[in-house]
């Protein structure tokens, strides 16, 4: 046989083997990349459920060996996996907040909280209400407490209730105790005798 007949025959090998990888290859990549995506919602899947879900909930949170809060909820979910981790309260939440005495600051309601741990923070949304130790009453629709700074503080419409009149307006900051605080924007001032209008705006 002639080097040129060899040459030849070895070159129809190489095109069949070379034509029959790019088929297994063809084959076994949209399976290969279908397990890729299983897997990937499978661990989404799992990564959105909560690894603690806790029902008929009271329970005392103390921070630095002292009682800070109490809690009572219908449903306690909590997120150690997510990005950042928290707990979820979107069942209703009513909280007591402590002094050092272990008198009441405030009584904290919403429909829904979410606290991320990492930051030590509160959102608290939807029919927020707080009472403050000296019985000032605090309703807005979203309510920041963020226990690094101890501030409390909303971009939201407030209305503030006091012994003897009525505030409202858009933008809240307070300290953790609700006793010094402030209307960024005030829209008004009323008598506890007077109707003091509600929020009438939307997305605000």
């Amino acid at each position: 046989m002639s080097a040129r007949l060899k040459n030849k025959k070895l070159s129809i090998i190489l095109n069949i083997t070379v034509a029959t990888w790019a088929t297994v290859m063809f084959l076994l990549l949209p399976a290969c990349s279908n397990n890729k995506k299983n897997i990937a919602e499978a661990v989404n899947e799992k990564d959105s459920l909560p690894d603690m879900r806790t029902t008929g909930v009271t329970t005392y949170i103390s921070d630095s060996g002292m009682i800070r809060y109490k809690i009572i909820t219908d449903e306690w979910l909590i997120y150690s996996q997510k990005n950042p981790p928290y707990w979820a309260f979107e069942k209703g939440v009513y909280m007591e907040k402590f002094d050092t005495l272990f008198n009441i600051d405030a009584s904290i309601e919403a429909d829904t909280a979410y606290y991320y741990e990492q930051k030590k923070l509160w959102e608290l949304r939807s029919n927020v209400h707080i009472r403050s130790q000296k019985g000032d009453k605090f309703d807005t629709e979203l309510m920041f407490w963020d226990q690094e700074k101890e501030k409390i503080y909303s971009d939201k419409f407030i209305r503030i209730e006091q012994v003897d009149r009525v505030l409202t307006g858009y933008g809240f900051e307070s300290n953790q105790q609700m006793t010094e605080y402030q209307i960024f924007n005030n829209t008004g001032i009323f008598l506890v005798e007077d109707t003091a209008p509600s929020d009438t705006t939307t997305n605000k």
